[in-house]
């Protein structure tokens, strides 16, 4: 079952960049940005997510387009006094080997706990800016309760995610 493991790993991945590029539309849309520890924060973790996923995606095929590792070698190596170095650390010396996957291989395995801890300081930056209750709903009785219409959206939103990325996964896994 390892087709459906990478599958649903590649898909999943795929799936969470539109959520993260969903969030960060309804961010501009309300004005979150004028929130600017919260919205660096956030920005980071967009950066975090991309290295992630750009370590990740080199994996299986142990090798990249020239472009890419030119286009990353040029702006490494543009850096005055560490950039010689620095070139030779990401790509494990002057190619991509076994040394760079492996080195891979673990950015893209301890990244994502960078990422938890970067998630925490998001959300303790939004919380102290008072966004627990985002669209500003008053307490007045005669206005919908959070608990059902959210929490039931949220669910159902969640169930359509993932029916749509299972549907993804089984009949199209290398789409």
């Amino acid at each position: 079952y390892g087709w459906l493991i990478q599958a649903l790993h590649a898909n999943g991945a795929s799936l969470f960049f539109i959520c993260i590029y969903l969030h960060i539309g309804r961010g501009l849309y309300y004005g979150s940005y004028l929130f600017k520890e919260t919205w660096n924060t956030g920005v980071g973790l967009l950066f975090l997510v991309m290295a992630t996923a750009f370590v990740g995606y080199v994996l299986p095929w142990g090798q990249m387009s020239f472009w890419g590792a030119t286009v990353i070698t040029n702006l490494l190596s543009a850096i005055p006094y560490l950039g010689d170095p620095l070139v030779k650390w990401v790509w494990g010396g002057f190619s991509v080997d076994n040394a760079t996957l492996t080195r891979f291989f673990t950015f893209h395995f301890l990244l994502p706990f960078l990422l938890s801890a970067l998630v925490t300081l998001h959300l303790l930056f939004l919380h102290e800016t008072g966004s627990n209750n985002p669209i500003g709903l008053t307490s007045s009785p005669d206005k919908i309760p959070f608990h059902p219409y959210f929490t039931y959206k949220d669910l159902l939103g969640a169930a359509v995610l993932l029916s749509t990325l299972m549907l993804l996964t089984l009949f199209t896994p290398y789409l």
